[in-house]
């Protein structure tokens, strides 16, 4: 889950929703702001054609019948009567709300005068929020007034439009989903095939297909794997014939050395013949490490230790091991027995002693290979896991080692996807804790 959370799929995803939402409540608050402007408008329109309707009858028919006429056409909110003075006083409570009310009687009474419309307060119950009151004059100066109720605005029910332009919204979140799994499943491939890059056969290439971008990257990356094929085959070629370009030359010096009467001169010159096959050997192995061809399989990490004690045990060394038993993890048998072995054999040729300590977890194996040795200063940690690294003067030359034991194990544990650190083992000598995980290894 924490993988896919750190995805670019989940990531884009996120993106998405969050943009998707903003605009849908944007979108949201945009239409219901602008339906409640128009139905305000609305309304205000036809109170004032009704207003206006009720002054038109009233003026059409002769002074003592005017009273009947407003009082037959009162109803609901609106209760109007006929008076020689206006009722309505400018201000008050409710003419903030009214004001859009008077420009529209303005706008569509023709014969109204700029004074013949008062919109207020009554004059009587001024102090009352929730009656206003309307007085428009008739041509001959005498006035319909209005009482105009507060009635609580109706609003349409939004329920339908939020579901409707959620659903749009959760649609198009889905659509999105799937439009970037689609975009971002050819992105598998490329770690399928980094992963799996040239173990020996042919590169693993990835299709060519998909988006232009896509198309471009798996072009330039099925050449890059070609070019370190070609590189690989080189150097698998050039090593071979060093190795044999070498070897041979020692070999004709060997025969030779039966002609050479000095007996300390023979050994003398047979040291260095060795010293040069070993650091031949070393150099050879470490060029060579990253290239190997050993199937990956089921391995017993507390198996291989135990071979390698009892083989350290056999020679005179003295080595313990303890833990769990039957810790297996998927790998490559001879490549751990290898690492565990240069380790090994540093951890007795160092400190006079190892003890090793087999420990399971849930996620692999973690190994540690203690000796009482001098141990390596912290600041040359990091150094020493290089290649052709030896430090003075407990590990130099006249030990046998090149510097490339340590990195050699680096490099095998590290193509398992594992991980080797040095530490302190008080109160003398050196901790090298190496942790592989359960799970399949990097290919070589």
């Amino acid at each position: 889950m924490r993988a896919f959370a750190s995805s670019l799929a989940a990531r884009t995803m996120l993106v998405l929703f969050l943009g998707i939402g903003a605009v849908h409540l944007l979108s949201l608050w945009t239409y219901r702001h602008a339906l409640d402007r128009e139905a305000a408008t609305a309304d205000v329109t036809r109170l004032a054609d009704r207003l206006l309707t009720i002054r038109r009858a009233v003026m059409r028919v002769v002074p003592s019948e005017r009273e009947a006429v407003a009082h037959d056409l009162s109803g609901g909110p609106i209760d109007a009567h006929w008076s020689r003075s206006e009722h309505a006083v400018a201000g008050g409570p409710g003419s903030g709300e009214l004001a859009g009310l008077a420009e529209r009687l303005a706008t569509l009474g023709d014969d109204l005068a700029p004074g013949d419309v008062v919109v207020g307060a009554n004059r009587d119950r001024h102090d009352d929020p929730h009656l206003a009151a309307v007085s428009l004059a008739l041509p001959d100066r005498t006035w319909i007034n209005f009482s105009l109720v507060e009635q609580a605005s109706r609003h349409e029910d939004g329920h339908g439009t939020l579901l409707s332009t959620s659903l749009m919204a959760l649609g198009a979140m889905v659509l999105s989903m799937l439009l970037v799994r689609w975009l971002t499943r050819p992105l598998l491939g490329f770690v399928d095939a980094a992963r799996h890059i040239y173990r020996g056969g042919e590169a693993v290439s990835v299709p060519e297909d998909g988006p232009t971008e896509i198309r471009t990257l798996a072009v330039a990356f099925n050449e890059m794997q070609r070019r370190i094929k070609r590189m690989i085959d080189d150097r698998t070629h050039a090593l071979a014939a060093v190795s044999h370009d070498l070897r041979t030359p020692i070999t004709r010096l060997r025969l030779r050395l039966g002609e050479v009467e000095s007996a300390a001169t023979r050994g003398a010159i047979s040291g260095d013949l060795d010293e040069m096959e070993r650091m031949i050997d070393q150099t050879l192995a470490y060029l060579s490490g990253d290239r190997d061809d050993e199937q990956v399989k089921p391995v017993d990490v507390a198996a291989i230790l135990a071979t390698l004690v009892d083989d350290q045990t056999d020679a005179g060394r003295d080595v313990v091991l303890d833990g769990d038993h039957g810790v297996v993890v998927e790998g490559r048998r001879l490549g751990l027995k290898r690492a565990f072995a240069n380790l090994l054999d540093n951890a007795v040729k160092y400190g006079g002693r190892a003890e090793i300590r087999v420990a399971a977890e849930a996620g692999g194996v973690t190994v540690t290979i203690a000796d009482h040795g001098p141990g390596i200063p912290a600041a040359d940690r990091a150094r020493v896991l290089d290649p052709f690294v030896r430090l003075e003067p407990s590990r130099n030359r006249d030990t046998g080692g090149w510097g490339l034991g340590l990195a050699i194990a680096r490099r095998i544990v590290d193509s398992h996807g594992g991980s080797l650190e040095l530490a302190d083992n008080p109160p003398t000598g050196l901790l090298v804790r190496v942790h592989l995980p359960a799970g399949s290894s990097r290919p070589g």
